[in-house]
């Protein structure tokens, strides 16, 4: 969320993805369910007001927090974010940490920085990944598949 636009509660939106939605729809801040009561602006800078912010002040209040849209993921989908910082193993070896996930023509991979300071790419398919536990902040991945040893 970024600076207020005006004194109703309304706010610019930074670095909206193209699927922010429109008027009415639900997004998340601090964990909490809202509902887009305004959407104007542009699709590159919107501007938007929510449920419960009426006043520049709550708007103010709610600067810098992240929307995420409201939207139901299916089972072996994750958020980037929920990915990222997490540990990276192969069963019990310790490989290293998610520095983040980036989307390839192909697929998306998980961009590992490994101790030594080199870095791992695993592509998200089911050979190269075992596991991932987002509450454990764990991911088990198949070095042999990657042809690492």
């Amino acid at each position: 969320m970024g600076r207020p636009h005006g004194l109703d509660g309304s706010f610019y939106a930074i670095d909206a993805s193209d699927d922010l939605p429109r008027e009415g729809g639900v997004v998340v801040v601090r964990g909490e369910a809202r509902v887009i009561e305004r959407r104007a602006g542009t699709e590159e800078k919107p501007i938007l007001r929510l449920d419960g912010c009426s006043r520049r002040e709550d708007a103010e209040a709610l600067r810098g927090e992240a929307l995420r849209a409201e939207v139901g993921l299916e089972e072996d989908e994750y958020w980037a974010s929920d990915l990222a910082g997490c540990a990276v193993v192969d069963g019990e070896r310790a490989i290293g940490f998610v520095r983040r996930m980036t989307a390839l023509p192909s697929c998306e991979v998980l961009e590992v920085d490994r101790p030594d300071g080199s870095e791992l790419l695993v592509p998200l398919v089911r050979d190269a990944i075992r596991s991932i536990d987002v509450a454990a902040r764990r991911i088990d991945v198949d070095l042999a598949f990657l042809g690492e040893r």
